[in-house]
């Protein structure tokens, strides 16, 4: 009887061992991996929260350019900041049968169900540029987004020319994970600016989707309330930056004080030409948007995508390929943004007085 029992328990422990070893070709969520073989052809879906900015109507470009330059069929789907419609068009996009989704994530706390709905299919997703938190997402492509932070806050912090100085910090969208990343590396540089009593934050608010209008009235505010004894504006992005010069001229107080950005937008670029927006953060697309369809055809083939770094999302942490951001004033316009082709000095400088542009 007890060599009978001992027969069964060993079958039943084959049985456990054997699933184990099978659910390591599966997604947490169970279902096995599709991977497409040497000379099938490659289906992506790119799910997009906007082209409201300049930069993503870029990255949409080098993404569709790549995937035609390595033979792989691209479906582009833009939800405009609507998360209901981007994960009913990742559900489109997986039902047309994509072997792998890129996600630029409008809310990257709700995007977890899109990381969640594809693993059920078996295909593997990316998230672009926003992380998707709490999700067993297969790979972060990213800059260095608490460096970029970092960066804005101490260009200003070294620039400034008073003691204490008075910061407005123009957050992003509450609901982007990157704005969140982004306060903490301005706070890395800032807080301890502020213990030594080197810097006073007048007001630190996120700006609700980016919006510059949403940065004019922060600013508005905080000049108001500072009566307009403002000396720098921590500006998260060239939107919220534009925004906040808005009101600075508002108050003749553009040129006057600094503000940070983030994006090298053109109409961004041609403020700091004019004086009144100080720095961006140059972030070259191209790497970015060509290095997402590379892993993207890897993971389509259950290949190795390399990665250096890892960080963590609240589920786990997530293989990230983190790409170096680059701080962009009027001294190193042309070697850096005109250098590389992301505007022409001709744009930039359209309709300003010669004496004005950059060598």
């Amino acid at each position: 009887m007890r060599r009978s029992s001992l027969i069964v328990l060993l079958f039943i422990f084959a049985l456990i061992a054997g699933g184990c070893v099978s659910s390591n070709q599966q997604t947490n969520t169970g279902a096995a991996r599709k991977k497409k073989g040497p000379n099938e052809p490659i289906s992506i879906g790119f799910s997009m929260d906007t082209l409201k900015e300049e930069r993503w109507q870029r990255d949409k470009d080098l993404v569709e350019k790549h995937a035609k330059e390595v033979g792989a069929q691209l479906s582009v789907q833009v939800a405009n900041g609507d998360d209901n419609l981007q994960i009913k068009q990742a559900e489109n996009l997986l039902t047309q049968g994509v072997d792998v989704l890129i996600v630029a994530p409008h809310n990257g706390e709700v995007a977890a169900s899109i990381v969640e709905a594809a693993h059920r299919q078996g295909v593997p997703v990316i998230s672009y540029d926003r992380l998707i938190k709490n999700s067993d997402v297969d790979l972060y492509i990213s800059h260095q987004v608490v460096k970029m932070g970092e960066m804005q806050a101490k260009y200003l912090l070294d620039h400034v020319n008073k003691k204490p100085a008075n910061f407005v910090i123009v957050g992003g969208s509450p609901t982007d994970n990157n704005a969140l990343l982004l306060h903490q590396g301005q706070m890395n540089v800032l807080k301890p600016a502020i213990d030594r009593g080197d810097v006073k934050i007048v007001t630190d608010q996120y700006a609700k989707e980016w919006q510059a209008s949403a940065a004019l009235n922060i600013v508005e505010n905080a000049l108001t309330q500072a009566n307009n004894q403002v000396d720098a504006v921590v500006a998260s992005n060239d939107g919220t930056a534009r925004g906040a010069v808005q009101a600075l001229e508002g108050q003749n107080l553009a040129g006057k004080v600094l503000v940070s950005g983030q994006d090298a937008d053109l109409a961004s670029l041609k403020l700091i030409v004019e004086g009144k927006q100080t720095m961006t953060i140059y972030k070259p697309i191209q790497p970015l948007a060509y290095g997402a369809v590379d892993a993207a055809v890897k993971l389509a083939r259950g290949e190795k995508v390399d990665t250096t770094e890892t960080i963590d999302n609240g589920f786990k942490k997530v293989p990230a390929i983190l790409l170096e951001p680059i701080a962009v004033d009027r001294n190193n316009l042309v070697s850096t943004v005109v250098k590389d082709g992301y505007h022409t000095l001709e744009e930039i400088c359209a309709n300003l007085p010669p004496e004005k542009c950059p060598k």
